[in-house]
């Protein structure tokens, strides 16, 4: 073998080296890839608080991890990588939301919407559980006739909490109470059997239509109906949670657009990843990023 063909064959070789090195590159970085995507599809994500609803807990610009099997393990919600919805279905549960957690969710939609028109998320904290009787008189919560205690970071005005005057973007439709003074309610559990008449329907008719995801409920006529057939009760199918902001002079939540179903929960709020001030970046620069806030755990 001469020279000549030494050198070829070395060429060669060296090019299928560095075509399997790349392939193995690629390769690699797919499946880095996909892990990503399952982990974040599965287990967590990450969020922005846009909004002064949850201050002093969290704080416009903070930048959270949501612990996305805190709850359950679900298929995605939207496809990844895009904010298409999809059928969210659950594959197994882990744990059940308990009082005081803050939780991540898709927003239901307003007190008239059969459905958000809009695929966005929500971040409150847990006041309800299913099955609980909720009540705010004068500002303070009520739960089964028993006062709760505040959350203790939370931004919440007593001097404002004093208003009788009805709020009709109050839920449900019809009421005569306002953010401040509200309820009793009950919130719904998966079993629970309430009578339905023209005296109640109205407290009862968007969670029934959401049920259904259409307009389920009629209440022309003699009779009140549920898909066509008179109906004098009805039986809930899912288990709801009722959510507050700890800002509620400045939160929209459960008091004007409703519950929360269970399979509308992403998960559980964890922890502070990263946070800045943006406001405060041109008067002062070196306050833009807040250290004192980078991971902290989420109470």
């Amino acid at each position: 073998m001469d020279i000549f063909e030494k050198e070829r064959n070395a060429i060669i070789k060296d090019l299928k080296n560095n075509n399997y090195r790349a392939t193995k590159f690629i390769i690699s970085i797919l499946i880095a890839f996909i892990i990503i995507i399952i982990i974040k599809s599965l287990f967590i994500e990450a969020s922005l608080i846009p909004s002064s609803s949850m201050e002093n807990t969290l704080l416009i610009g903070d930048y959270i991890i949501v612990n996305k099997a805190a709850y359950n393990i679900s298929t995605p919600a939207t496809i990844p990588l895009t904010n298409i919805a999809i059928p969210r279905f659950r594959l197994f549960n882990i744990a059940k939301p308990k009082r005081n957690d803050v939780i991540v969710f898709k927003f239901p939609g307003y007190q008239w919407e059969l459905s958000s028109l809009e695929n966005i998320y929500f971040v409150k904290r847990i006041i309800g559980l299913p099955g609980d009787t909720v009540q705010i008189i004068k500002g303070d919560v009520y739960i089964n006739n028993r006062i709760i205690k505040q959350p203790k970071k939370a931004l919440i005005s007593k001097a404002t909490a004093q208003s009788e005057l009805p709020d009709n973007r109050i839920f449900p439709e019809g009421e005569k109470w306002n953010r401040d003074n509200y309820g009793p309610i009950i919130v719904p559990f998966k079993g629970l059997k309430v009578n339905i008449s023209y005296k109640n329907i109205s407290e009862w008719k968007i969670v029934i239509d959401r049920e259904f995801n259409t307009n389920a409920v009629s209440d022309e006529g003699t009779f009140i109906s549920i898909n066509g057939i008179p109906m004098r009760s009805y039986t809930f199918k899912r288990n709801y949670y009722f959510v507050l902001g700890d800002n509620r002079e400045y939160s929209i939540d459960s008091r004007y657009w409703g519950f929360v179903p269970d399979n509308f929960i992403i998960g559980k709020a964890a922890f502070i990843y990263w946070s800045q001030n943006n406001s405060s970046f041109l008067k002062h620069p070196l306050d833009f990023i807040r250290l004192n806030r980078i991971l902290n755990t989420i109470y």
